[in-house]
């Protein structure tokens, strides 16, 4: 399903600087479950005809190198050295299994998947407006979660430890799993960056972890809540209560808890009731993948080997109407006349894409001219 013109000029970045492609590293997974890292093409065609030989089930990409990949043998370990990558994120849904009610594991349903939605919503704008990148990818994953590709040439230029920043930066939760409270913003005062994420966050956590997944719904569920508040006397009191009005619903609940903390005098608890909405909603990243350039990333249209789902770019501007469910398969390719046809508003959206890429690209090459011009002159 790959289309393979388009995901060349992507990774190739207009083949400015010639290395990029043919030091790119891909790993194939094959039917046969053998793993095979260190791929590395010449050009397009290559690829396609290494890609049509072997028919791998799954592709994955990672750094630009600074010698071909398959040639990694014939060096030094310490002589392999990753040059750059897209600053990528990967969110998946096991890493919210411990305040999802509908859902564990790699399953997914239309409720739990509002957390991918708040993700792509906060993030996207937070890399767009707080790092000033432009050039940034969407993708589902193909199953449970979705990855982001950030593909401004300053971004592929980090070091591990700017990418570090970034995520120290992006990141809210702290803490592990025995660890009740993991969110403890400092004052009322919030950042513009969580103070622009806190909206969505909000508007999730009413609609759908009070009502739909009914996280004050029973015992088991708010005692979770309330092991968050520091306070043993609110604990109990809110607990009692609970216990013994069992008609009162989520939102019931919600609101007599945030009217209670609100009006505490205590400093700790005054704004506790917003730390445990984003607690509930904020975005929960896979550090590791975004911080190690060496790390690899399933590749945009690619099929998933488990669901048969088609790894499709996702429209951050319209995430709100993605359904994982609606996803075109394998199967359903082959039901119909023409595949192409199918999948072409995804095909569509990725030139999009490629569009606002190749103005950033038409910026180098114009710099590398005029910088020749003046060697030339010289």
């Amino acid at each position: 399903m790959v289309p393979f013109i388009n995901s060349y000029q992507r990774l190739s970045y207009g083949n400015v600087v010639k290395h990029v492609f043919p030091n790119r590293e891909f790993s194939f997974t094959l039917p046969n479950d053998a793993y095979l890292r260190f791929k590395s093409f010449k050009d397009i065609q290559e690829f396609k005809t290494e890609l049509t030989r072997l028919v791998p089930i799954k592709i994955d990409i990672g750094a630009v190198y600074n010698i071909k990949p398959k040639d990694k043998k014939s060096v030094h370990t310490t002589a392999f050295v990753p040059l750059e990558r897209e600053l990528v994120f990967d969110i998946d849904m096991t890493d919210y299994d411990d305040i999802r009610t509908c859902c564990k594991e790699a399953n997914i349903c239309t409720k739990c998947w509002g957390f991918m939605t708040v993700a792509i919503k906060v993030l996207h704008r937070a890399l767009e407006e707080d790092f000033g990148f432009k050039n940034i990818l969407w993708v589902y994953s193909g199953r449970r979660g979705v990855h982001a590709w950030v593909c401004d040439e300053r971004a592929r230029q980090l070091p591990a430890e700017a990418r570090r920043g970034i995520v120290n930066y992006l990141e809210l939760l702290k803490g592990g799993e025995h660890q009740a409270r993991k969110v403890n913003i400092r004052g009322g005062v919030l950042h513009p960056s969580l103070n622009r994420a806190l909206g969505p966050c909000a508007n999730f956590f009413g609609s759908t972890m009070l009502k739909d997944m009914g996280v004050l719904e029973s015992k088991e569920q708010w005692s979770k809540v309330l092991a968050i508040i520091p306070d043993e006397s609110y604990r109990k009191q809110l607990d009692r209560e609970w216990t013994e009005n069992p008609s009162l619903s989520s939102m019931q609940k919600w609101d007599q808890l945030r009217s209670m903390l609100g009006n505490s005098k205590k400093p700790s608890l005054e704004h506790l009731s917003r730390d445990i909405i984003f607690q509930y909603s904020y975005p929960r990243l896979d550090s590791n993948v975004s911080i190690g350039l060496n790390h690899l990333l399933k590749s945009p249209f690619c099929v998933h080997p488990k669901t048969g789902r088609i790894c499709i770019p996702i429209d951050p501007r319209r995430c709100d109407e993605f359904d994982p469910f609606d996803v075109p398969t394998l199967d359903s390719l082959f039901e119909t006349n023409d595949a192409n046809d199918a999948l072409q508003k995804h095909f569509d959206y990725f030139k999009t894409f490629l569009e606002k890429l190749k103005s950033e690209i038409l910026v180098k090459l114009r710099d590398q001219r005029l910088e020749n011009e003046k060697t030339l002159e010289f």
